[in-house]
């Protein structure tokens, strides 16, 4: 059966890096039961915040910076291809022009230049495989997986990308691995999409749906899923073994492990997940899958950070819950807030959002109909496995400005200068 693995940024982030995929790529091909290995990729390192620095560049008309900044990410891309023995021009033909049309809007223009971090990580890593004697393919992902033209967060189409990947996938002669781009399509006249950050996950999971795969690896630079951020808390528990469920709820609480629409298309199809560390191949990691162990019986620590709490009450006091609910949440929807915590009383209801370029507008239209207040510079903690020792201990310290506990779930929101 067919394997999907998926490398982050920071497990190819140099050419150490590319030699260690190779590794594990070896001891995959190994297992006479794989009958095809896809490899996803992103971006190298700190790549994509380099690329949208570019286009920040370019929106303000800045065009040294901004070419001063491309030609930076160009020079960090061929040392690591002259440290694995390939040559610029030769091997690889790196694109001079930034991809940039000051015509078009600037979340498509975003799309354009971002995506060459994918397409830049991918093309080295396939052509030093080849040269290592593997039988390897480059796959062009915007030719491959179909979205709409919702720039920075596009849709998939499901059915016609399942159709052309299959269609690749199956064909004779197929080398063994392939190595392709996570977070980005395209669309159906040819320009290349994102899926939203951290959306290689998501990629990964989409191509294990699509091929009926075995099992798809998120290799990582931490033992696994762990109860809690090891850059906050010194004293972390790696959980061997999680429901889909239960990496649901740790991924919408913020759990930066798991992207939060990885695990549907794997429990459509009962595909288990695994979280391992690059370091380690042999680690076992963490699992995730129907038949996981749970509940979780440990505390599990999760911070959202960069949020704004949004309270809205009815200009006339009238009972805004019941008269105002979906009026609220169809411009929530539509300007793309991504919801984290809510809560109402009769005449108010607060959200906490994160807070992106989205939310300036969605305050304004809010307020043509509301008596509109917020807070920003705030974190939602969410701990799972919550005691009254616990709550106390985390709320210690801390201005807490919405707390919500229910039988094992404590969520605090509170101002990031105090956590």
């Amino acid at each position: 059966m067919a394997k999907v693995y998926k490398f982050g940024g920071a497990s190819v982030k140099d050419a150490n890096g590319v030699r260690n995929l190779e590794r594990i790529v070896r001891l995959a091909l190994n297992d006479k039961m794989v009958n095809g290995l896809m490899v996803v990729v992103s971006a190298m390192g700190k790549t994509t915040n380099a690329l949208e620095r570019v286009v920040g560049f370019l929106a303000a008309g800045q065009e040294e910076q901004a070419l001063s900044q491309w030609v930076g990410i160009i020079d960090q891309h061929v040392a690591v291809m002259k440290e694995l023995g390939l040559q610029p021009g030769t091997d690889i033909r790196l694109q001079g022009e930034i991809p940039y049309d000051p015509a078009k809007p600037l979340d498509e223009n975003y799309d354009q230049v971002v995506s060459m971090g994918e397409i830049l990580s991918t093309q080295i890593i396939a052509v030093y495989l080849l040269k290592q004697g593997l039988p390897v393919e480059w796959w062009n992902m915007p030719k491959l997986l179909r979205t709409d033209d919702t720039w920075r967060e596009a849709r998939v189409d499901n059915e016609v990308s399942m159709s052309v990947i299959r269609a690749g996938w199956d064909r004779p002669n197929r080398p063994a691995v392939v190595i392709t781009q996570g977070f980005i399509g395209g669309t159906r006249d040819g320009r290349r999409t994102t899926l939203g950050r951290e959306g290689s996950d998501y990629t990964a999971a989409l191509l294990g749906n699509y091929l009926d795969a075995e099992s798809v690896t998120i290799w990582k630079d931490v033992p696994g899923i762990l109860n809690a951020d090891p850059r906050i808390e010194p004293d972390t528990v790696l959980i061997p073994s999680l429901r889909y469920q239960d990496a649901v709820e740790l991924s919408y609480s913020g759990a930066q492990i798991i992207h939060p629409k990885t695990i549907k298309p794997l429990e459509n199809k009962h595909i288990p997940l695994y979280v391992k560390p690059f370091a380690d191949p042999d680690a076992a990691g963490s699992r995730i899958a129907e038949d996981g162990v749970g509940p979780i019986d440990i505390p599990v620590y999760i911070w959202r950070k960069n949020q704004i709490l949004i309270t809205m009450r009815a200009k006339d006091f009238g009972f805004v819950l019941e008269e105002s609910l979906s009026e609220i949440f169809d411009i929530i929807h539509r300007h793309r807030l991504k919801v984290s915590l809510i809560q109402s009383s009769a005449v108010t209801i607060s959200v906490s959002v994160d807070n992106t370029r989205f939310v300036p507008e969605a305050i304004e239209e809010l307020q043509k109909h509301f008596n509109v207040s917020y807070n920003d510079h705030l974190s939602l903690l969410t701990i799972r496995g919550t005691t009254p020792r616990i709550l106390e201990q985390a709320k210690a310290g801390r201005t807490v400005m919405l707390s919500q506990t229910t039988r094992r779930t404590a969520r605090l929101l509170v101002a990031e200068e105090n956590n």
